[in-house]
């Protein structure tokens, strides 16, 4: 038997028994392991973006088991099985790529994806986007509106475009705040949404870039702390000036 195969079959057994033996295994239900499948997901992607492939290996882990579980309570519902899970998402995804399964030309990433917004509306979507989740981190929901509509063609030529609205955009907002005027969120929201768009235009993952920032400025401001502790000295104490001393020491030594 192929390892993969009943290392997979190990894991449906072993849901089997806890379902059936363990009380907390048994108590949970689709709407109590919602917020746990997310904490695990947020937990992939920080090991991700570590790079700590031992680390990312017990994550994925953790997902599958949560993937099984899903589909262990759907089955006690009569509702569908493993078995159909897979069976759903391998002939999803032979139906959109054609241009493996099929005689469709697509010789590169654009048209690719060009292509399979397209198998998703003539398979009885409303609309592109339709795919979108609701309850997506506003960022990360921006940057895949922008990607579903460019798969149609609805997108900027080149880069220096979307650099003129970003201009265009905080120039308006800019005039909003001297004005103080009560458009100033919607501006602010409209900057946001074309830096997004830039960042897609340059290679740029903007939910990757602003986490890198996050952890950045937490392990500098974190060392800050740490030579203040050091001298025995403290942030009540001090004036901006005098912080910015430490913390042009912390970009030295903190990347």
């Amino acid at each position: 038997m192929d390892v993969r195969l009943k290392a997979f079959e190990r894991l449906l057994n072993i849901m089997d028994d806890l379902r059936e033996k363990c009380p907390w295994d048994k108590k949970q239900t689709l709407t109590s392991l919602r917020h746990l499948t997310i904490e695990e997901t947020y937990e992939l992607a920080d090991a991700i973006l570590d790079n700590d492939l031992d680390e990312l290996k017990g994550e994925i882990g953790d997902l599958m088991l949560h993937m099984v579980f899903y589909s262990k309570i759907a089955s006690e519902k009569g509702a569908f099985d493993i078995t159909d899970v897979l069976n759903a998402i391998c002939d999803k995804l032979v139906h959109r790529h054609p241009h493996i399964y099929g005689d469709v030309v697509a010789e590169d990433e654009a048209t690719v994806k060009a292509n399979w917004e397209k198998l998703k509306l003539k398979e009885g979507k409303k609309s592109v986007l339709q795919g979108v989740p609701r309850s997506l981190p506003s960022l990360v929901k921006a940057a895949r509106i922008q990607e579903k509509v460019k798969g149609i063609g609805f997108d900027w030529d080149d880069s220096s475009q979307v650099l003129a609205k970003v201009h265009e955009e905080l120039a308006e907002l800019e005039e909003e705040v001297k004005n103080d005027t009560d458009q100033i969120e919607q501006e602010f929201g409209d900057v946001l949404f074309s830096m997004i768009n830039y960042a897609r235009f340059i290679g740029v993952n903007p939910e990757t870039a602003l986490e890198r920032t996050n952890k950045k400025f937490i392990k500098r401001f974190q060392f800050m702390e740490d030579k203040l502790n050091e001298e025995g000295k403290k942030f009540d104490d001090m004036n901006l000036e005098e912080m910015d001393v430490y913390w042009d020491s912390a970009k030295k030594v903190v990347g």
